[in-house]
């Protein structure tokens, strides 16, 4: 009697790898909202959602069991990674050259 499949044990990882991508964007999500300045808010959104992504990305190559699928996931994980950063970099530098700067400690509520 073989195994039905969807209780393999790669589809629990998958969805593990899934849900666990999305708390790290819920994470970064949390983080935009929850920082006080531009630059915090830069760091805890591109860190929390590249790991989503990634995670995201490995989850779905698990469930499609393709190295051609997990090839293209790949491909759009290193896509979105360079966006990410090319992105918050043109943030920060406009932040840095309109006055922005950096909360202290002190200054926070």
């Amino acid at each position: 009697m073989s195994p039905s499949a969807s209780t393999l044990p790669g589809d629990w990882i998958g969805i593990a790898l899934l849900l666990l991508g999305c708390a790290f964007y819920g994470a970064g999500t949390a983080g935009l909202l929850r920082f006080p300045d531009v630059y915090s808010r830069l760091h805890a959104l591109t860190k929390a959602d590249n790991q989503g992504l990634l995670l995201v990305c490995a989850g779905l190559a698990v469930l499609a069991r393709s190295w051609r699928v997990a090839a293209l996931l790949g491909v759009i994980w290193l896509l979105g990674l360079m966006a990410a950063a090319v992105s918050a970099h043109l943030i920060a530098r406009h932040a840095r050259h309109s006055g922005s700067r950096r909360t202290s400690s002190e200054e926070r509520p």
